[in-house]
């Protein structure tokens, strides 16, 4: 189905930038689970607009849940959440004036016209908010079994942060706290003036996410074709603004032998670990126990205040056009909630597969 991922545990997404609201549906989740108001609350503020860096754009993204969950917990029948649309301004925008790589042209081939335009509609990132939403009970089903997802921004670009450390569930936990997304202030500050001077010189950055998973089970994936990989990879491509991921050294790898790439095995304790990991946590498609890592590149925001050549496709001429809307001069920092939650369900649609949705209650992996 076009707006709904998953097999086991699915995610329908609906609504437009400037419409009434933007919401979900999120299925398939076993009864029982706890559902955190208040963590659900923290991660909207995470992806919600607040700082010189970014859109001047402000919902308060009061959510409502309309049904899935009673007495604080799941009941195993959809969970709709609708987040209301306060503050829009439509008069921004000129349809047929397409705003370069943005969707609007696409958008408009694809719906004959009919599609609803105003502020990017379907294709905004406003969407991403009851994604994230929901992604945040995912977030926690998988917490209480022990599973944990962080995503930290790796480059703006010419920042740089370190990437995770051996020791990647302290590096979630620290992102958890953070008031900004890197893992160390150094960095932060660094990554906060480099959109800042795009801003002030009426352009955008884009950058290179890093997110980790830790906890997940040896065994979990589904060759060929639903892989931890590709599974991933299809729900992170579902965010606006991503056109690259790679696992582990990912590209890298071409410019290195067996010698050096290859993950060397040894025992500790009962349990099989590597002694490095460049492969990101996948052998074969297949989780081998150690933390699952990929980044993910994020283009600079299409739109700009600088001038730039487009077309008026209703007319069929040449123009240019200059946005003055209220957009962000970098994504990248309100994206690692979206990555974190996407990815998430991902994880919540291989572990049911696996194991039936009732693994997430039993907290046991066989």
């Amino acid at each position: 189905m076009k707006n709904t991922f998953g097999q086991s545990v699915t995610l329908t997404i609906f609504g437009e930038s400037h419409g009434p609201a933007v919401g979900v549906v999120l299925d398939g989740l076993t009864p029982g689970l706890p559902v955190d108001e208040d963590f659900i609350r923290r991660q909207l503020s995470r992806r919600r607009p607040g700082t010189a860096m970014d859109t001047a754009r402000q919902e308060p993204d009061h959510y409502q849940i309309l049904s899935g969950v009673y007495c604080g917990r799941t009941t195993g029948t959809p969970i709709a959440i609708v987040i209301p649309n306060k503050d829009t301004r439509s008069s921004d925008y000129t349809y047929g004036l397409a705003r370069p790589s943005h969707a609007d042209y696409a958008a408009y081939c694809k719906y004959h016209g009919y599609e609803d335009w105003r502020g990017g509609g379907h294709f905004s990132g406003r969407v991403t908010a009851p994604l994230v939403a929901a992604g945040a009970i995912c977030l926690s089903a998988l917490s209480a079994a022990g599973i944990t997802v962080g995503t930290h921004i790796l480059r703006c670009g010419d920042a740089w942060d370190r990437p995770f450390s051996e020791n990647a569930a302290e590096d979630i936990a620290a992102l958890q706290t953070a008031d900004f997304p890197a893992l160390s202030s150094e960095s932060a500050r660094a990554i906060s003036d480099t959109i800042l001077r795009a801003k002030e010189n009426r352009d955008s950055v884009g950058g290179i996410t890093q997110t980790a998973v830790c906890g997940l089970p040896a065994g979990v994936g589904e060759p060929w074709f639903d892989t931890v990989e590709s599974i991933i990879s299809h729900a992170v491509f579902s965010v606006g603004g991503v056109k690259g991921i790679e696992f582990g050294s990912g590209f890298s790898a071409a410019g290195q032998h067996g010698s050096s790439f290859n993950d060397p095995l040894r025992m500790e304790g009962e349990r099989v670990v590597t002694a490095t990991n460049h492969n990101g946590g996948i052998n074969g498609g297949i989780t081998n126990g150690m933390p699952v890592v990929f980044q993910c590149v994020v283009k600079p925001t299409p739109s700009i205040g600088q001038i730039q050549q487009t077309v008026d496709f209703l007319r069929g001429e040449n123009a240019q056009i200059g946005v003055h809307g209220r957009h962000d001069p970098a994504i990248i920092r309100r994206v690692c909630p979206v990555l974190d939650s996407i990815t998430a369900l991902a994880l919540c649609d291989l572990l049911a597969q696996r194991y039936g949705t009732d693994c997430f209650m039993k907290g046991k992996w066989t």
